[in-house]
């Protein structure tokens, strides 16, 4: 039945994933963000199935950094096999291009390290892989966005801004 307040509810939503699309983007560093209700490591495994469809490479590989964390290489693992994807975890160093379509990066990483791979990125991208980075949004407010220095999709979890739990998802 229609209320005589329901529009006025539909512009606040609206208004409200704008403002967050906003945000994300502003951290992250890219033109484009979605107001999800994925978690991280789904979001990641959505990451590698759309880097496969976009690669301009054609190996099978997908590399993740093996700083990430657990649950998130858990999931990519689970996805792959159906999907048929070698999921290669390892020292972002040890990639290798020619296998690989696409590369998955912390930042931070699940310990803690920060590492800008400006040079790595710049050479994936010149063999066609997608890079994906897993992002800490809290930390992106005193990091450089990954937009600066390559990635092409930019994946995290806002639950770090005290988001609650609830909107039919386990996060924002």
């Amino acid at each position: 039945a229609y209320t005589p307040y329901q529009p006025e509810i539909s512009q606040g939503r609206l208004e409200t994933l704008v403002n967050f699309q906003t945000v994300i983007s502003d951290l992250t560093g890219l033109p484009v963000a979605n107001a999800s209700l994925l978690d991280e490591a789904t979001a990641a495994a959505e990451a590698m199935t759309m880097a496969r469809r976009i690669s301009k490479n054609t190996g099978n590989s997908f590399f993740v950094d093996a700083d990430t964390h657990p649950q998130i290489v858990r999931v990519l693992r689970t996805r792959a096999v159906p999907l048929g994807i070698d999921l290669v975890v390892g020292s972002i160093e040890s990639v290798n291009v020619a296998a690989t379509f696409g590369v998955l990066l912390s930042y931070p990483s699940s310990t803690g390290r920060i590492v800008r791979p400006d040079e790595l990125v710049r050479s994936w991208h010149e063999a066609g892989l997608v890079v994906t980075v897993a992002a800490d949004p809290m930390a992106l407010v005193l990091l450089e966005s990954p937009g600066g220095f390559g990635a092409d999709i930019v994946i995290g979890s806002a639950q770090r801004f005290g988001l609650p739990m609830g909107f039919g998802g386990p996060h924002a």
